[in-house]
């Protein structure tokens, strides 16, 4: 598994550590965990924003 280094306030980092600490989960499971949330989030909205594109197009061109 590939290593990524990140920066982040310390104060984010602790609150990071909090929640994983309260989910019995590392710190990388859960940056991943979040990370796979935000993908999906961002494929979902992207889908959504090409569907709305098609649409437009499609009503310009009928």
């Amino acid at each position: 598994m590939a290593r990524v280094l990140i920066s982040m306030s310390n104060d984010f980092l602790t609150r990071v550590d909090s929640i994983a600490t309260s989910e019995q989960r590392t710190r990388s499971e859960l940056i991943r965990e979040a990370l796979r949330v935000y993908i999906k989030r961002n494929k979902i909205s992207n889908n959504a924003k090409a569907a709305e594109n098609a649409k437009m197009l499609t009503e310009l061109l009928g």
